[in-house]
């Protein structure tokens, strides 16, 4: 294997440009993990990715670890090599891939990097004092006991704590106790739900935490909004990731756990459970496409059913039955059969859908509307959950995914085992208030118009909320619009043939400074207006405001009575300040 010939650009410092530790099950592996993306001109060289391989594998078996799962992703954007790696070894194994990928490019002739880590014949005696140096025997044995007694554990660089919630104790890792000393008999495990999707996740992990409430238990929540003990914020920002699930789990108050499990997180970190009662998905849309080796709705399908993973024996995993990319992906996973274990739930807007109707024949639990009513089967009774038009969240049924929403939440609600009566009190009061879930279809009255605030981050997202608008009958529409620079273009043309489509009387395009990633100030909105043109709509009733708040003010300024405006909103001390004087109004 030989250098191409020709001009070469100069390599980087190091061969690779990310390196990342598993520290959960993910999408490759039901363990931990390491993962790197190589660079250089061999990074997609199948024989460079079979001689890592080979060198990972020889060091492992060196070290005396177990043979190492050893996966290869090619995507549209490069490749990812990834291997399985024992827990308490995690930065030596990062290090080895990255020694052995160093060796790969040394040995195709590639220079110009850091070959700081190529220690020759003494490698493996350097991995192995390093490894030493980084084991935990104290956490190893607390970690092992804790798993024959079926008990949770979470660490990080700070804490252990064993058990979960309020059966849950934690402890510094520099003053931990014998194994001897733990209270064991005090420690247990706390009905857990993890909820993922392209939409509606955040509305289903509230909704749950109602119904957990009703149900007069202590509910703890993780979500892309913040952490909520018993319905109150402890902390807000975006915590649908690991130290958000650790939040939760390690806090004393808490008698059941939602846990929002991003896309983000289980692709950076892995999830932060290894037990959970429920997992629901609840979409599957084209969204995020790019990152961590993702390049298509299928992947990302393989991605949220991540957390089946979790699942213990006899839990349930919730799907969407109308989503065919869901339902596919859950066959041909490789973890399927763990899948195929949980007792699944299957949830869909309609109660009479085909596949709905087969799993209930088959004994399996259900939940849809049909007719009037939200109706749970549990395999052997029909329960009646209410009124769909008379439950808040549904807009008097005009927000037909909010009822899904609530069909999924009811399931793990009951998968859980919060009674009956619990589900349908809370679907009874649930979006009644703004509080009840703030950013997700919020509707205020304003000087005789609609105001609808909502997050709609995706196409398929903002569809939902424009179906909504129009469901409303308005005189005219406005329509705030605009995204994060993450997104490719492409996905930024979907997103103003989308808005197009409604068609919005006026659309007002931010700019979200904070969230350029990347991209050059003024280049999304200059995209969204060539979009929507491009779609049809008139030049004049477009406007750029490089602002969010101030973009938003100027719909409401221009709102008249009778008139719907759609303010899909992504900052939440913007949100917040709109609240305060929507709410005046």
């Amino acid at each position: 294997m030989t250098e191409p010939s020709g001009a070469v650009a100069p390599e980087p410092k190091h061969g690779f440009e990310d390196s990342r530790r598993l520290t959960g099950p993910s999408r490759f592996f039901a363990g931990t993990a390491v993962t790197l993306t190589p660079l250089s001109c061999i990074a997609n060289d199948e024989v460079a990715h079979a001689r890592w391989r080979e060198l990972v594998t020889q060091m492992a078996q060196q070290l005396g670890w177990p043979a190492p799962q050893c996966v290869v992703q090619r995507h549209q954007h490069g490749t990812l090599l990834m291997c399985s790696a024992p827990v308490d070894a995690l930065m030596t194994a990062t290090e080895i891939s990255e020694w052995a990928w160093e060796r790969c490019m040394a040995e195709a002739g590639v220079t110009g990097f850091d070959l700081a880590q190529d220690h020759g014949a003494a490698a493996a005696a350097v991995f192995a004092a390093r490894a030493v140096a980084e084991a935990r025997p104290q956490q190893a044995a607390l970690r092992a006991v804790a798993a024959a007694r079926g008990l949770p554990i979470f660490e990080d660089d700070d804490e252990l704590s064993i058990g979960a919630g309020c059966g849950s104790r934690c402890w510094p890792l520099a003053a931990l106790l014998d194994v001897a000393d733990v209270p064991w008999a005090a420690l247990h495990d706390v009905p857990t739900a993890l909820i993922t999707g392209s939409n509606g996740k955040t509305t289903v992990a509230r909704l749950l935490a109602a119904i957990v409430r009703a149900a007069g238990l202590v509910s703890g929540l993780c979500s892309t909004e913040g952490v909520v003990i018993d319905g109150q914020v402890l902390t807000q920002g975006d915590y649908a990731g690991p130290a958000g699930a650790r939040t939760v789990l390690r806090d004393v108050r808490v008698q059941a756990a939602v846990l929002e499990t991003a896309r983000g997180g289980i692709l950076r970190r892995g999830l932060a459970v290894w037990r959970a009662d429920v997992a629901v998905v609840t979409n599957i849309s084209a969204d995020h496409f790019g990152e961590y080796g993702v390049d298509s709705a299928s992947d990302i399908a393989d991605v949220k059913l991540t957390l089946a993973r979790a699942l213990h024996q006899g839990g349930t995993l919730v799907l969407n039955g109308e989503d065919e990319l869901l339902m596919a992906a859950a066959q041909r996973l490789p973890h399927a059969a763990t899948a195929a274990a949980a007792k699944q739930a299957l949830f869909a807007l309609d109660a009479e859908h085909p596949r709905l109707q087969a799993w209930r024949r088959a004994g399996g639990r259900t939940c849809g509307a049909s007719a009037e009513n939200l109706q749970l089967f549990d395999g052997s009774t029909q329960h009646v959950l209410g009124v769909v038009a008379a439950m808040p969240m549904t807009l008097h049924a005009a927000a037909r995914h909010n009822i899904a929403n609530a069909a999924a939440a009811a399931l793990a609600a009951h998968a859980m085992g919060m009674p009956i009566a619990a589900i349908r009190a809370a679907l009874a009061s649930f979006g009644a208030q703004p509080s009840d879930n703030p950013g997700r279809l919020e509707r205020w009255p304003w000087r005789g118009a609609t105001v609808l605030v909502d997050y709609a981050h995706n196409p398929e997202g903002l569809a939902q909320l424009l179906r909504v608008a129009n469901a409303l009958a308005p005189r005219r529409l406005g329509l705030l619009l605009g995204q994060a620079g993450n997104r490719a273009d492409d996905a930024i043309v979907e997103l103003a043939r989308v808005a197009a489509l409604a068609p919005p009387d006026r659309v007002v395009i931010k700019e979200l400074p904070g969230m350029l990633r990347g991209r050059a100030l003024g280049e999304l909105p200059a995209l969204l207006q060539s979009s929507l043109v491009q779609a049809g709509l008139n030049a004049s009733c477009i406007e750029i405001v490089p602002d969010e708040e101030a973009a938003a003010m100027l719909l409401l300024q221009w709102a008249q009575p009778g008139d719907v405006i759609v303010l899909p909103v992504h900052t939440t001390a913007v949100r917040e300040r709109l609240g305060s004087l929507l709410s005046q109004a």
